[in-house]
């Protein structure tokens, strides 16, 4: 690798590093930013909110792909992604300062949301540009290893704003992080993009899309030749599903679901949770260039393949071994505690809620969404018609009146049958960041570790696949669309949804449903349609 290569790979990297810390920020601040900007309404209704705020970030990053994708196409990789690096920036510096809704009212959630959606247009447009910019600098043979290094940037970015959460909390305390640290870790943001901004203007122009233009080869309307065209919209179709749709859900498991998980579910702190998830990712972030690197001598396809078929084979066991080290009494109670719901079929309804903008008022609805979101694993079972409802555990009849303190009872006899408080002792704890030799705490993050590797596998040569599929005319554009549907739609989706089958189903694993039903079918479309990539001449 040349030092020319070599500034090429680390300017494209590090600008995509800044852009995803700048957009977990918010996602890992989401219940303090939901206190600060939606103070209005009550708790679970404010964090309803501060999460659709964060889900609106995914929600648009197919149209950022689009609109900078063309830009891409027509003006070129540099300056495009140049422009979404300073977007992206500015839109988390302005968080920072943001007053909130107690300053300002009404226009404090509004401009956060504002903020929020130009955070996911920018994102939508810049890694579309730096994995392409990146493949058509690389040799010939060597795509899947330099690209590996722009697949590593999520994960970095992740670590990053974690890592700067971390310290900025112990440096200024929980009481004061709250009130006005949080705002620290989304300033310190214009120090990186100023970084960003100063590398990348040294960079030249993609010498690929350079010799197109001077040749006079370029597109003039890159929409209609990507989408348009049934022959590149089909394999735009192809690689949505038989590529980035798995990889989407098998990334966000592997990352997201995974600390939710921990957090919402097994009832670990946040700070033993995110240290959890901080170390796999450390332990696992090289392998996304180890499987980039192996992408150029087997092929993109088989890697990716095995990743989704791996991890979907493999999801329960893993999540199961999860809960019984990082909360083992919460497991043994799901495995010995019989909770039953006994309520007239007529007054229950689903409980589907993947944006959790609903409010369940009918008794039987509000009583299994509280066993849901007490990690209770339940059934539901018919009783006489007009019958009041009923829970019962172990036999035992409890009551339920959906009154306000109705839930109180209903606890303490979960609690006395073996489902364990808020603060037990076996629940795991970190007491600092390098707490990790324990064998409770080494457990899980080995556990975790394996999750990563299934991320690094579908993850890792999926840009290079992706930049191979398509002619150099439409490359940013049509490579864009599809990464940006599987990743912010199927995948960014996932935690919400996954949550939303546990509180229908009433059982802990069934979210892994989710991930598990995208991910075989991407491995069944892709093993019959999706064609190998690796010795492609992108040069055309």
């Amino acid at each position: 690798m040349t030092k020319d290569e070599r500034f090429v790979i680390v300017a494209s990297s590090l600008g995509t590093v800044f852009e995803w810390y700048d957009f977990y920020l918010y996602g890992s601040l989401a219940a303090i930013i939901g206190a600060q900007f939606f103070s209005a309404y009550p708790p679970a209704t404010r964090d309803i909110f501060a999460l659709l705020a964060f889900a609106a970030g995914f929600l648009v990053r197919p149209f950022g792909a689009i609109v900078f994708g063309r830009v891409g196409d027509l003006v070129g990789r540099k300056y495009t992604f140049l422009v979404t690096i300073v977007i992206m920036g500015l839109s988390t510096f302005l968080v920072g300062l943001l007053p909130n809704a107690a300053t300002i009212g009404i226009a404090a959630p509004i401009i956060l949301i504002t903020l929020r959606l130009l955070q996911g247009l920018a994102l939508g447009g810049e890694y579309g540009g730096a994995a392409t910019y990146v493949a058509e600098h690389a040799p010939p043979g060597r795509r899947g290893y330099y690209t590996s290094f722009i697949q590593t940037t999520a994960t970095l970015g992740l670590f990053l704003s974690l890592i700067v959460i971390l310290f900025t909390r112990t440096i200024v305390g929980e009481q004061d992080f709250a009130a006005w640290g949080w705002r620290i870790p989304f300033l310190v943001s214009i120090l990186l993009l100023a970084i960003s901004v100063v590398i990348r203007l040294k960079l030249n122009e993609s010498p690929i899309f350079q010799k197109m233009k001077e040749e006079g080869k370029g597109s003039k309307a890159p929409l209609t030749e990507s989408f348009g065209n049934w022959s590149n919209a089909k394999i735009v179709l192809l690689a949505l599903l038989g590529g980035v749709m798995g990889q989407g859900v098998v990334w966000y498991t592997g990352q997201f679901y995974a600390l939710f998980f921990l957090q919402s579910i097994l009832k670990v702190d946040g700070y033993t949770s995110n240290l959890l998830i901080a170390w796999s990712l450390l332990l696992g972030t090289g392998f996304f260039i180890v499987f980039g690197v192996l992408s150029d001598k087997i092929g993109r396809k088989p890697i990716i393949m095995a990743g989704c078929l791996i991890a979907a084979l493999t999801f329960f066991p893993i999540f199961r071994m999860i809960s019984s080290n990082a909360n083992p009494a919460l497991e043994k109670a799901i495995e010995t505690v019989k909770v039953q719901v006994v309520a007239d079929p007529k007054g229950c309804g689903d409980l589907f809620n993947p944006v959790g903008t609903r409010v369940f008022t009918a008794p039987c609805d509000t009583a299994r969404a509280f066993l849901a979101s007490s990690s209770v694993k339940y059934e539901t079972v018919a009783g006489p018609a007009g019958s009041p409802v009923k829970i019962s555990i172990n036999g035992k009849e409890v009551p339920y009146t959906n009154a306000a303190t109705s839930n109180a009872p209903t606890l303490a006899a979960l609690q006395e049958a073996g489902y364990p408080k808020a603060a037990d002792a076996g629940i795991v704890k970190m007491t600092h960041p390098f707490d990790i030799f324990r064998p409770q705490v080494a457990a899980i993050i080995g556990l975790l570790f394996v999750l990563v590797i299934f991320v690094t596998m579908v993850y890792g040569p999926i840009a290079a696949m992706l930049v191979e599929l398509f002619p150099t005319r439409i490359r940013y554009t049509s490579m864009s669309l599809p990464y940006h549907i599987g990743n912010g739609w199927f995948g960014g989706l996932l935690p919400a949804t996954a949550f939303a089958i546990v509180a229908s189903t009433g059982d802990i694993y069934a979210g892994l449903w989710y991930p598990i039903i995208f991910a075989v079918a991407t491995f069944i479309i892709g093993m019959i349609w999706l064609p190998e990539t690796k010795d492609v001449d992108i040069t055309k």
